[in-house]
């Protein structure tokens, strides 16, 4: 228990002292005048420390986006000083076909965070690119279908949100790290009129299998994403774990 936690403990537990003097001069005035003032005074020093613990949450809130959000900077400078090195060397190779592949990859690369920021739920958004800031062992692949805008489809959007992140989530703690390439997430996104469609497609190897397809599937079943999706999603995941795990 932190220390306002602790101050708003003790101040509850001073009102048992207007209380018991409530019972033991039950005939006198002052008592009931005592446990007024005194509950008055517990009520605002309670409504002051809430105040201060709900600062204190959102200060621990912007430290955590911001710590988040210098990370995922510094990861695009990282690839970004590799990408113009490795212009660099093609350039001075005279590798022309070489250097315009390597413009190329760059530019789709550049397209798909594109699409990712065009999502519209600013959570989901900062989650897909700061993924590669979170582990080494999971490589994560974003597959939107044309140019998707969240909040132009009628559902829930944080709560979708919520369910996506929950369900990498799952995944990336139930990776078996191994030495080589990192195991590969795929999230394909996909909308008509109506309804957004997910599927998450899983390569690599797992730590413990069944107890992360219990966890999927207990997430899927209270999740507001496509069944079709979601469906796909076990298949794909139980055919790598039975080949690979």
């Amino acid at each position: 228990m932190n220390r306002i936690g602790s101050a708003k403990l003790y101040v509850s537990a001073s009102l048992l002292l207007p209380i018991v003097c409530l019972f033991i001069w039950d005939e006198a005035w002052w008592p009931i005048l005592a446990f007024v003032a005194w509950s008055l005074m517990v009520l605002v020093i309670w409504i002051r420390l809430e105040r201060s613990e709900q600062r204190r949450r959102q200060s621990a809130i912007e430290r955590a986006v911001q710590t988040a959000s210098i990370r995922t900077l510094n990861h695009h400078r990282h690839d970004w000083m590799n990408d113009l090195q490795v212009l660099y060397g093609y350039i001075r190779m005279n590798k022309q076909d070489r250097a315009v592949q390597y413009v190329e990859r760059i530019r789709d690369r550049m397209a798909a965070e594109s699409r990712i920021a065009k999502l519209g739920v600013p959570s989901l958004v900062m989650y897909l690119q700061s993924f590669r800031t979170m582990t080494n062992s999971l490589q994560l692949i974003v597959d939107i279908d044309g140019e998707l805008d969240i909040e132009e489809i009628p559902i829930d959007k944080e709560t979708v949100a919520v369910a996506l992140i929950d369900l990498m989530n799952i995944y990336r703690s139930g990776v078996k790290p191994i030495i080589g390439d990192p195991a590969q997430l795929t999230l394909r996104l996909s909308r008509d009129d109506k309804a957004l469609h997910a599927a998450l497609c899983y390569d690599g190897e797992w730590n413990d299998i069944e107890g992360s397809m219990h966890k999927i599937k207990q997430r899927l079943k209270n999740s507001p994403l496509q069944p079709i999706g979601s469906e796909q999603t076990l298949r794909e995941l139980l055919l790598k774990a039975e080949l690979r795990g």
